[in-house]
C-alpha cells in the first residue's frame, strides 16, 4: 500500500501565529466587551493587517451558491444562475470598502430556485424559506455588533425579498440592498419562462423531441442573474430600487458585466455615506416609500407574489401593511407602462427594460402624473426628486437608451412608453382583485396577463364553464399533458394554499396554458400561487384557504362556475353558479355551497414537512396571505397565551 502524503507525519500541532500587536489600550481592556476584544484575535488570526484592526467594519450579506473556480467555470454547482455570481459582486463591495478604509465582513444564507422546484416536493419549503432566511439574516447581523451598517446582495424570488425583509427590520442601521442582476436571453431560443414548458408542448404535439433538447439547454444563455422575464426575482429588484434602498438604476443590471459590478461599488460609498451622515433604515422605508413601490409595481406590471413581500417589508419595518383596498386603488389610478416579458405587449427582456432607463426612468413618468411622492429619501443621500433631477439629464440615461437602439434595434420609448402611448396600445393595468361566493375574502388575478383575444369590446373577461377539481397540482398537469382539458373547462386546484403545502407556486399549470393554442381558453382558480411569469386567467390567493374552510375546498367536478374580470373598471367575481344542467346564479351557488361538506379528497399534502406546517401555523395566527404570510409576534404570543388559559396551565 502506498503512503498517503497527506498522512499523520504532515500534521503539524502549533503554529507560529500571526505577526504583530492588536491595537488596544489599556482603556479599552477595562471597559470594552470580551467578545469585541476577541473579535479583534480572530480577524488578525483570518489574516488582517493587525494595524488596521480598528477601522470601521460593515457587513456584505449575500445569497451566493454553489463553488466557482477562478475562470467561471463550476466546482460545485448552485441551485440556480441568480446567485451564481454574486460573489464577484460582493468581491466589488468589499473592495471598494476596503479602499474606503473599512473593514468588509461577509456571510452567506444561499436561496432555493423556484423554478427547479416547480411541481416537486421542494415547492412546500418555498414561500416559507422567505421567513426563515430573513430571521437567520437579521441573527447574522445582530451577530456582528461591531458593523456600522449592512449590505445585502441578492437576486431572486425568495432571496431577494427575504434580503429586503431582513434589512426593513433593523431600523436603526444604515443598509442598502444591492440587486444581483438579470441574465441575458439567447440570440436564438427561448426565455426562461417559457422553456418551462417544453414538457407540456412536447406531450401535445407542439414540440419535437430534438427541438425541446436543444431550448431547454440554451435558455439561459449568461452564467448570473435572475431569468430574463419579469417574474418575481425582476419585480423584487425594482421594487427594492422604488422603495430607495437601492441606488438609482440598480434593479435588472446584466449580470457579471462592468456596469453591474460598477453599481456594487457605487452602493458600498453610498453605504459609508449613510453612515457617516446618520442615515438608518427608519429614514428610507416609510409610509410613502411603500405606496411609491406599490405605484411601480403597477407601473412595471409585476409579478403577483409582491403582494406577499411588500407586506412582509413593511410588517418589519413597523409600517402599516397596505390592504386590497390600498393596491386595489393604486392600480385602479396607475398606468402600466413597460413592455416587457411575459405580458408585452412586446416580449422584451428585462435587460431591455434596464437600457431603456429602468425604474428612475418609469418613475419620470410617474412623477408628471402626480402619483408618486418624491419628497422621500433614498440610500444616496439625496430624495428621489432629486435622484431623478439627476437622471433626467445624464450622461448615464443618453448612453443607456442608445445601446438599445445600437445594440437591438430597439426605441427605449417602445419598451417604456409614455402614459399616451400605454393607453393607444391598450395596456391593461396590472392586477384586479374578485371576491364571489367561493373567494369571499378576496383572490388575485394579474389583470394584465390575460390574452386580449379573449376579452369583449369593453374590456371584459367573462368565462361560465364546468368545473374539474383538482386536490393535487401533479395530477393538473398530468390531465393537461394526457390532453384531458380543453378549453371553456375551468380548472381547480383546491388545499395548496399554506395549510395544504405552504402555498405552492403552480406555474407549471400556467406555463402549460400559456404556450398551448388552446390554453387561453381556460381558466384556472386556486388557494395557491403563481410564478412572477405566470399569464392567462389565473385566479390565486383565494381566501380563505379551502383546507380552513374556504368554500373553494366545497366544489365537486361538473359544478357550473362563472368568473368575470372587468380589466378596465378592475372590478371581478368568482362565484359557484349551480350544479345541475345549466348554470344558474350566484345566490343558488352559495346556497348549494352553504349545503356541502368539504371535497372528500381535500388533505393536506401527505409530504408537507414539519417545518412548513409550523410556518403556516404562525402565519395564519399573524393574519394569513393577505398580511404577506409574517410572523406577528406579538399575535403568536398572545394566542399561545390564550390556549394556556384555555387549558388551565399556570
Amino acid at each position: 500500500m502506498r503512503e498517503d502524503p497527506g498522512g499523520s507525519a504532515s500534521v503539524h500541532t502549533a503554529a507560529a501565529g500571526p505577526a504583530g500587536r492588536l491595537p488596544i489600550t489599556g482603556e479599552m481592556l477595562r471597559s470594552a466587551p470580551s467578545g469585541e476584544i476577541f473579535g479583534m484575535t480572530q480577524n488578525s488570526g483570518m489574516g488582517w493587517n493587525p494595524l488596521l484592526l480598528n477601522r470601521p467594519q460593515y457587513l456584505i450579506l449575500g445569497t451566493m451558491g454553489g463553488i466557482r473556480r477562478e475562470d467561471g467555470s463550476p466546482l460545485a454547482l448552485g441551485y440556480h444562475t441568480g446567485h451564481w455570481e454574486i460573489g464577484l459582486m460582493m468581491e466589488e463591495v468589499a473592495q471598494e470598502i476596503t479602499a474606503q478604509q473599512g473593514i468588509p465582513f461577509a456571510g452567506y444564507v444561499s436561496d432555493p430556485c423556484d423554478g427547479r422546484s416547480q411541481g416537486t416536493a421542494g415547492m412546500f419549503d418555498s414561500l416559507p424559506y422567505r421567513n426563515d432566511a430573513a430571521m437567520v439574516l437579521r441573527r447574522l447581523i445582530r451577530s456582528l455588533p461591531t458593523r456600522k451598517g449592512v449590505l445585502g446582495v441578492a437576486t431572486c424570488d425568495k432571496g431577494l425579498p427575504a434580503m429586503m425583509v431582513a434589512l426593513a427590520g433593523m431600523r436603526e442601521l444604515p443598509g442598502i440592498i444591492v440587486p444581483g442582476g438579470v441574465s441575458l436571453p439567447p440570440v436564438h431560443g427561448e426565455d426562461a419562462g417559457k422553456v418551462q414548458s417544453i414538457g407540456a408542448r412536447f406531450s401535445n404535439g407542439e414540440l419535437s423531441l430534438e427541438d425541446a433538447a436543444d431550448l431547454g439547454c440554451r435558455a439561459c444563455a449568461t452564467p448570473g442573474g435572475g431569468c430574463q422575464f419579469l417574474g418575481t426575482a425582476a419585480t423584487a429588484q425594482v421594487v427594492a430600487e422604488a422603495l430607495g434602498m437601492s441606488v438609482p438604476h440598480s434593479a435588472l443590471a446584466p449580470s457579471g458585466q462592468s456596469v453591474w459590478k460598477n453599481m456594487g461599488r457605487q452602493s458600498a460609498r453610498a453605504l459609508l455615506h449613510m453612515e457617516h451622515s446618520g442615515m438608518v433604515m427608519k429614514d428610507i422605508l416609510t409610509s410613502q416609500a411603500i405606496t411609491n413601490a406599490m405605484v411601480v409595481h403597477a407601473a412595471f406590471g409585476g409579478s403577483t407574489n409582491l403582494l406577499l413581500h411588500l407586506p412582509a417589508i413593511a410588517h418589519a419595518a413597523g409600517l402599516r401593511i397596505p390592504s386590497v383596498q390600498d393596491w386595489n386603488e393604486v392600480n385602479r389610478k396607475v398606468p402600466r407602462l413597460v413592455s416587457v416579458l411575459p405580458n408585452g405587449p412586446v416580449p422584451h427582456p428585462t435587460i431591455r427594460v434596464f437600457l431603456a432607463g429602468g425604474v428612475p426612468e418609469v418613475m419620470l413618468h410617474l412623477r408628471r402624473l402626480g402619483l408618486i411622492d418624491d419628497s422621500v429619501l433614498t440610500v444616496t443621500g439625496r430624495t428621489l426628486g432629486e435622484n431623478l433631477d439627476w437622471w433626467e439629464s445624464s450622461q448615464r440615461r443618453q448612453d443607456m437608451r442608445s445601446r438599445l437602439r445600437e445594440a437591438d434595434g430597439i426605441d427605449p420609448d417602445t419598451v417604456i412608453m409614455s402614459p399616451r402611448e400605454a393607453k393607444r396600445q391598450g395596456l391593461a393595468s396590472t392586477m384586479t382583485f374578485p371576491t364571489g361566493n367561493l373567494a369571499p375574502e378576496g383572490s388575485v388575478i394579474k389583470s394584465a396577463a390575460i390574452d386580449p383575444s379573449v376579452l369583449d369590446s369593453e374590456g371584459v373577461y367573462r368565462h361560465v364553464g364546468r368545473v374539474k377539481v383538482f386536490t393535487a397540482e401533479k395530477d393538473a398537469i398530468r390531465s393537461i399533458k394526457d390532453g384531458l382539458i380543453q378549453a371553456g373547462d375551468i380548472l381547480a386546484i383546491i388545499g395548496r394554499g399554506p395549510s395544504g403545502t405552504g402555498m405552492e407556486e403552480t406555474y407549471q399549470l400556467t406555463s402549460a396554458l400559456k404556450h398551448l393554442p388552446f390554453g387561453k381558453y381556460v381558466t384556472l382558480i386556486t388557494d395557491a400561487r403563481f410564478s412572477g411569469v405566470s399569464t392567462g386567467a389565473c385566479i390565486g390567493h383565494i381566501g380563505p384557504e379551502a383546507l380552513a374552510g374556504g368554500p373553494l375546498g366545497r366544489l365537486q367536478d361538473g359544478d357550473w362556475v362563472e368568473v368575470t374580470v372587468d380589466t378596465v373598471k378592475l372590478e371581478g367575481s368568482v362565484n359557484l353558479v349551480g350544479d345541475g344542467g345549466q348554470p344558474g346564479s350566484p345566490e343558488e351557488g352559495a346556497n348549494i355551497l352553504a349545503a356541502r361538506t368539504a371535497h372528500p379528497f381535500l388533505a393536506v399534502d401527505p409530504g408537507l414537512p414539519d417545518d412548513t406546517r409550523l410556518w403556516a401555523a404562525l402565519q395564519a395566527v399573524s393574519g394569513g396571505t393577505w398580511q404577506g404570510c409574517v410572523y406577528d409576534t406579538d399575535k403568536i404570543i398572545a394566542a399561545l397565551e390564550a390556549g394556556r388559559q384555555a387549558l388551565g396551565w399556570k
